[in-house]
């Protein structure tokens, strides 16, 4: 069984099917989504669809919850506030009714996926640090748990003690716990603009992380013919 992991998709339409073809190809017959389906990008409603299509188990993100309310929480800087904002008004009740609906964190085969941390899922607090991945690992009653939020690649593990590696390819070994950044589909924030997902091949205890190319010029343009922050449009190339 391979499980394609899905973060961050944040309504970019181009990034979510490139990853999809992608997971396709490499005989993933599973999904799931980590959230933050939505905010930043141009296709909230497309995006939610082709989530919902996957019938899949999906988690709440910090945007997907801040696009159900009807004012700002004030968590949000300016750029991300306007473009929730945009996301509100172009939203429909049924996708706000079903963002709302879903759960903080869940347990999937034998093991859990959250948006953002074990210990305060519905705060969200990043995890870049291995003083950060301690608490959730607290909490953590898998071997493996996926998470998002921060929108780069990353994986903890806990031994002996907690530690941090940045790579492609880990083998799930026994007696050890794993807590893994999927990164993120529609925005990365690593300084490679290319979609970020991984597999999980249950199987061969191997979870394997992925970049895939997609059609930025037409996200881009999507940004500036919605009138959103011409910026969010200049920083998908960055990928930051």
């Amino acid at each position: 069984m391979r499980f394609a992991i899905l973060s961050d998709i944040h309504a970019n339409l181009e990034a979510l099917e490139a990853v999809l073809a992608d997971a396709r190809e490499r005989r993933c017959s599973r999904f799931l989504c980590l959230g933050d389906v939505v905010g930043y990008n141009a296709n909230p409603r497309e995006c939610i669809e082709r989530v919902r299509e996957l019938d899949c188990p999906v988690v709440k993100g910090n945007h997907d919850e801040e696009a159900t309310l009807s004012a700002s929480s004030e968590r949000f800087n300016e750029l991300a506030e306007r473009a929730i904002q945009w996301t509100r008004d172009n939203l429909g009740d049924q996708d706000k009714e079903w963002l709302r609906s879903l759960p903080l964190q869940k347990r999937v085969h034998d093991f859990t996926i959250v948006h953002a941390t074990l210990d305060t899922p519905g705060q969200w607090g990043y995890v870049f640090s291995n003083l950060d991945a301690v608490a959730s690992f607290t909490y953590q009653r898998t071997a493996v748990c996926f998470f998002g939020h921060t929108h780069v690649p990353m994986v903890f593990i806990r031994d002996q003690g907690v530690r941090q590696e940045r790579t492609e390819h880990v083998r799930i070994e026994p007696a050890k716990k794993y807590f893994i950044n999927a990164g993120s589909v529609g925005q990365p924030r690593d300084g490679n603009w290319r979609a970020a997902y991984c597999i999980y091949d249950i199987e061969n205890n191997l979870v394997e992380l992925v970049r895939v190319k997609y059609d930025l010029a037409t996200a881009q343009k999507k940004i500036s013919k919605a009138g959103l922050p011409q910026l969010l449009a200049e920083r998908l190339a960055m990928g930051r």
